[in-house]
């Protein structure tokens, strides 16, 4: 159905700020979401025990790690196929079901992995089962982030909109340094010895148990109001992929864009530039990790600012902004690479504030595509790109690097011009609420 459900009310009487209800809904959003982002990504930081545990002992230590790293890289690709899967449940019987399943399947497989047995006790069944695992984690961290998008976006006054996902996505990148934390925490507590036999397990139990908490909680979530009116209107839409191929291709192009722009922002802040720091600048990986978590905040901080300012001064006018504002400080964070450490926390955290451009993508995404083939649109359109993009950029980026420190640049002005061009192109293109 071409028509999209309006929630008159919130349009008729609109709040200067959000409810205690909204920051309620955005709370249990960010929970789930950031300790699914955790439990995606503390693997990667623990790699080198993981390939010591599942792969034989007789295969040299680089082509363990390599091996290990290629079952975190399999999580990506399993993105698209889960999160297609679970958007079309989410847009055919209700945003909440989905919302409580993603964290359950992001849970189980974690605590899974904490208990699996190593290559020394079950042979080749030990990876097969790892690899399992991080398939099922793929697959529900592509539901995750489009449902949550559109959970929140659906409940919240749309004239609040752009803040409360700027919330979202802000809580969402916490799962980065949760990662980080608690994997600088059992470095410093236990030997490499303890941490290569049994200490790794520790973080996914946690993340297994802290996920079924977050299941719990988020049993007190409300169904959206825009999702009851589909229901009473009998306006769902039972095969929202195919009326998302056939009806809105051109509402994919800018999503595809725009996934592409918030993907590279994010990867040059927060896996290249740390790297850049230690090749260029001389910084020591304590140092660096110091530095990255005060960078994850900044961007934490920019991602609530850049939703704000979507709300005043539209979405994808702070889109185009932003993009070009990212290029120009990523240019200058490069210049400081030859400066002071002053010079250069600076400029890093200048870039990292001004990255917050991804707390404003998503308010320009929800409105693309109707309310009942919403979710279904952005998984299809989101979880292909960011897979790509997460597949291919970090490797393309860093054989730049290795020829030149300006390496950055040049992506950082295509990734700016991109943004502006979307936004002169696309615009105008119809917009749902």
């Amino acid at each position: 159905m071409a028509h999209d459900p309006k929630n008159t009310m919130l349009e008729a009487d609109s709040p200067r700020f959000l409810a205690f209800k909204d920051y309620k809904t955005i709370f249990l959003a960010v929970l789930g979401g950031a300790l699914e982002v955790y439990d995606f990504v503390i693997f990667v930081f623990l790699s080198a025990a993981i390939a010591d545990v599942f792969f034989p002992p007789s295969v040299p230590q680089w082509l363990r790690l390599l091996q290990s790293l290629a079952i975190f890289a399999v999580g990506y690709l399993a993105r698209p196929v889960g999160g297609l899967f679970l958007a079309h449940y989410s847009d055919s019987t209700g945003r909440k079901g989905m919302f409580n399943f993603t964290v359950l399947f992001m849970a189980l497989p974690c605590l899974m992995i904490a208990v699996l047995p190593g290559f020394d006790t079950v042979g080749y069944a030990a990876p097969a089962l790892l690899l399992f695992a991080r398939l099922v984690q793929g697959a529900a961290l592509g539901g995750e982030v489009p449902n949550a998008w559109v959970f929140v976006a659906e409940h919240v006054p749309p004239e609040r909109r752009g803040y409360a996902l700027g919330l979202l996505q802000a809580g969402l990148t916490v799962g980065y340094m949760l990662a980080a934390l608690t994997t600088a925490v059992l470095t410093s507590v236990y030997s490499p010895e303890d941490l290569r036999a049994w200490a790794w397990r520790i973080p996914f139990l946690l993340g297994g148990v802290f996920g079924f908490i977050a299941v719990w909680l988020r049993r007190w979530l409300r169904e959206t109001p825009v999702f009851l009116e589909l229901q009473r209107r009998r306006e769902i839409e039972k095969m929202p992929v195919s009326s998302v191929i056939r009806k809105h291709r051109r509402s994919a192009i800018p999503s595809v864009l725009l996934t592409a722009i918030l993907a590279s922002a994010v990867i040059m802040m927060v896996v290249v530039t740390p790297i850049a720091l230690q090749k260029f600048h001389g910084l020591d990986a304590s140092t660096t990790f110091r530095l990255s978590c005060v960078a994850i905040l900044c961007l934490n901080l920019g991602c609530v600012v850049a939703g704000r300012i979507s709300d005043w001064l539209g979405a994808w006018r702070t889109v185009g902004l932003y993009s070009i504002l990212l290029a120009l400080a990523i240019v200058v964070l490069c210049a400081s690479f030859d400066e002071s450490r002053a010079y250069l926390f600076v400029s890093y955290m200048l870039a990292c504030l001004l990255c917050g451009i991804v707390g404003a993508v998503p308010a320009v995404i929800v409105q693309l595509f109707p309310s009942n083939m919403k979710v279904t649109g952005i998984s299809l359109t989101y979880n292909l790109t960011y897979s790509i993009c997460s597949s291919v950029l970090p490797l393309f980026m860093l054989g730049l690097l290795n020829s030149t420190q300006w390496g950055m640049n040049a992506l950082a002005v295509v990734i700016g011009a991109l943004g502006v061009l979307t936004v002169v192109v696309f615009r105008n293109i119809r917009s749902y609420s």
